[in-house]
C-alpha cells in the first residue's frame, strides 16, 4: 500500500493548498489547519506539525505514491510551493487500491463510532464518513462550493490532552496550576485523573481531588501549567464513567439528587427537540392542541439553566418550583438591562 489510509486525504489537501492561487505559499501551520478541517471539521488539534513535516517529506520522496512532488520552501515568502507551477497530484489519478483503502478506513471508523471508548470522537468520525460519501473519489473542489460542514476553532488547552491521557492510563497523579475564570491568580491543584470529557468544543478532566476528598472537574483551558509527578494512585471503586454524568446536563456534577423537570414548549421547539434530543432522559408529550411538554430527569446544573435561558419565550418551566423561580429571576435581571431603549 503506497500510503497509510488517512495520509492520502492529507496529501490531497496539501496539494490543494499548494495550488491555490488565492492563498499562495502556505505555512506548515496553514497546511496543518487545512488538513484538520478536511478530516475533522476543525474540532480541536487532531493533527500535529510533525505529521505535516512527514507528509511533505513523503510527497517529495516516496516513489510508491506514484509521483515525486516538487515541493520547496520559499524563504522570502516564508511558505511552501511547487517548483513546477503546473504540477498537481490532482493530475494523477488514485488507483482503485488507494481509493478502497480510504473507504475501508472510513467504514472501520464508523463501526466503532458508538463504542464507549471512541464515543468522544463520534462526531468527527461521522464527518469523515459524510465527506467520503459525498466525494467518494476525494475530489472535494466542487463539494466545498455547495456543502459547508460545521467547524469550531481549536480551543486553548487542547495541547494538554496527550499528557493528561498518559497520566490517566499510567495512573499517575496530576499536579497543575489552575486559574478559574473569576480568580485573580492560579492555585496549585492535585488530582487523580480518571476521565477526559469534551463538552461544546471544550475539554475537561474529571478525577478525585485528595485534598478536598471529592470528585472535581477542571477545564483544560484554565490549566496554566502541568508539573511532572511519578506519584501513583488507585481508581476508587465508586467511580463508573458510564454513570458519573448519567443525570448531568452538561459537564457539571453537583451533590443534589436529580429531579423531574417539566417544561412547556412551543410546537416549533417540540419539533426541534424531537429531531435532536438534548438528554437521554428526554420525553416529549402533546398535552393539547398546539401545547407540548418536555420532561427531563436531570440535575439542576448551570448548563441546564443556560440552555433554557437560550430558548427564551419558546419554553416555560413548570416544575420544579425552585427552577421556575430561578428562571424568573434570571429573565427579570435580563429584562432590566433593556429598561432604557
Amino acid at each position: 500500500m503506497p500510503a497509510n489510509k488517512y495520509a492520502l486525504i492529507r496529501y490531497r489537501t496539501i496539494d490543494r493548498c499548494l495550488t491555490n492561487p488565492g492563498a499562495p505559499f502556505p505555512t506548515k501551520e496553514e497546511l496543518r489547519t487545512a488538513c484538520e478541517e478536511a478530516l475533522y471539521g476543525s474540532e480541536g488539534d487532531r493533527i500535529s506539525i510533525s505529521t505535516i513535516e512527514k507528509d511533505l517529506n513523503a510527497m517529495r520522496n516516496d516513489g510508491a505514491l506514484g509521483y515525486y512532488a516538487p515541493i520547496i520552501y520559499h524563504r522570502d515568502e516564508r511558505g511552501y510551493h511547487y517548483e513546477d507551477e503546473d504540477f498537481s497530484i490532482d493530475n494523477l489519478q488514485l488507483n482503485p487500491e488507494e481509493l478502497e483503502s480510504i473507504r475501508f478506513a472510513a467504514r472501520t471508523l464508523v463501526q466503532f463510532k458508538n463504542v464507549p471508548v471512541f464515543s468522544q470522537f463520534g462526531q468527527a468520525i461521522g464527518k469523515i464518513d459524510d465527506r467520503l460519501r459525498m466525494a467518494p473519489n476525494l475530489d472535494t473542489r466542487n463539494l466545498d462550493a455547495v456543502v459547508q460542514f460545521e467547524s469550531a476553532p481549536a480551543t486553548r488547552g487542547s495541547e494538554l490532552l496527550m499528557p493528561i491521557l498518559e497520566n490517566i492510563q499510567s495512573k499517575k497523579m496530576l499536579r497543575m496550576s489552575y486559574k478559574k475564570f473569576q480568580s485573580d491568580r492560579a492555585k496549585e491543584v492535585s488530582l487523580h485523573p480518571y476521565l477526559l470529557k469534551e463538552y461544546r468544543n471544550r475539554w475537561y478532566v474529571i478525577g478525585w481531588n485528595p485534598e478536598r476528598s471529592a470528585y472535581r472537574t477542571y477545564g483544560l483551558d484554565r490549566i496554566q501549567e502541568l508539573h511532572d509527578t511519578q506519584e501513583s494512585f488507585s481508581v476508587r471503586s465508586d467511580f463508573n464513567p458510564d454513570d458519573f454524568f448519567l443525570h448531568s446536563f452538561g459537564i457539571s456534577k453537583i451533590a443534589e439528587a436529580p429531579c423531574d423537570v417539566k417544561i412547556r414548549c412551543s410546537q416549533l421547539e417540540f419539533e426541534y427537540l424531537a429531531a435532536q434530543p438534548v438528554h437521554r432522559s428526554q420525553r416529549l408529550t402533546e398535552i393539547g392542541p398546539g401545547s407540548y411538554e418536555l420532561h427531563l430527569h436531570v440535575l439542576l446544573t448551570f448548563e441546564l439553566i443556560q440552555f433554557l435561558l437560550g430558548l427564551g419565550a419558546a419554553v416555560e418551566v413548570i416544575e420544579p418550583k425552585d427552577l421556575r423561580q430561578l428562571m424568573q429571576h434570571n429573565l427579570s435581571n435580563a429584562l432590566d438591562l433593556y429598561d432604557e431603549i
